[in-house]
């Protein structure tokens, strides 16, 4: 998966970054055998963990020196199929297939965010700019494809916490949807985890609250998950008020 020229060998610690995006893609797609099995459940922890595979794959290429272009390319694949294809046929087959023609549009118009997102972003990253942030490294433009996906199965994870069927009307759900497919192509700058640096006086403190947090998520994971998107939007809101206040000041 790597490049190079003829000849030249890899060891197999050095081709991890490309196992972990190929066992990202067999649970996207196992993803999509449970949805059509209905085993709701199983087929969102499919896609959770493949987008904790895809946090990870590329941290892991560039600590090994093994990032290439082939990857690149292939975790852009998988992160279509991740979290764009996958959450919108699972999203269709829970709660959207009544709505016919209206329910399948807004998988369409999400699926087609997801993939121009994508294509931005590559686009960007060939150009130099970094990830698609647009001048300011702390932030993205638009919202990240698996942040989206997170945010288009919340309803899920709502009615899995809460309830034991959909948490919106259909026609509420489709409106949703499609607007979470707007905002992974909108212009709006998106703040960026990936740029967070933790003090060095903080870094116990912080790592004793990610176990708190983990285990918090391991025991009641569907509640957690819905208390996880609206922290992560509140945090974008604040970023963006920010942005914008340092903006007219400046």
């Amino acid at each position: 998966m790597t490049d190079g020229p003829r000849g030249d060998k890899l060891t197999l610690v050095q081709l991890i970054p490309n196992m972990l995006t190929i066992t990202a893609i067999g649970l996207g797609m196992t993803s999509i055998r449970f949805g059509l099995s209905e085993r709701w459940e199983l087929a969102v922890l499919m896609i959770l963990l493949a987008a904790v595979l895809d946090g990870l794959d590329g941290r892991i290429a560039r600590a090994l020196g093994s990032d290439s272009k082939m990857g690149a390319e292939l975790d852009s694949l998988a992160d279509f199929l991740n979290f764009g294809v996958a959450p919108a046929l699972l999203l269709y087959l829970w709660a959207l297939e009544d709505l016919r023609g209206l329910g399948w549009l807004a998988v369409l118009i999400y699926a087609i965010c997801c993939v121009m997102r994508l294509a931005r972003f590559n686009v960007a990253r060939k150009e130099e700019i970094p990830g698609g942030k647009g001048g300011d490294s702390a932030y993205f433009i638009g919202v990240p494809s698996p942040a989206g996906a997170m945010l288009a199965m919340l309803p899920m994870f709502a009615s899995f916490a809460f309830a034991q069927g959909p948490v919106l009307h259909d026609i509420a759900l489709a409106i949703y949807v499609i607007a979470m497919g707007l905002l992974m192509v909108s212009r709006v700058p998106t703040w960026s985890f990936k740029t967070t640096r933790v003090p060095r006086r903080n870094v116990k403190l912080f790592l004793v609250a990610f176990a708190l947090a983990g285990a918090v998520l391991l025991t009641y994971a569907w509640i957690s998950l819905v208390a996880l998107c609206i922290a992560y939007v509140a945090v974008v809101l604040i970023k963006l008020a920010a942005l914008r206040r340092r903006g007219r000041s400046g």
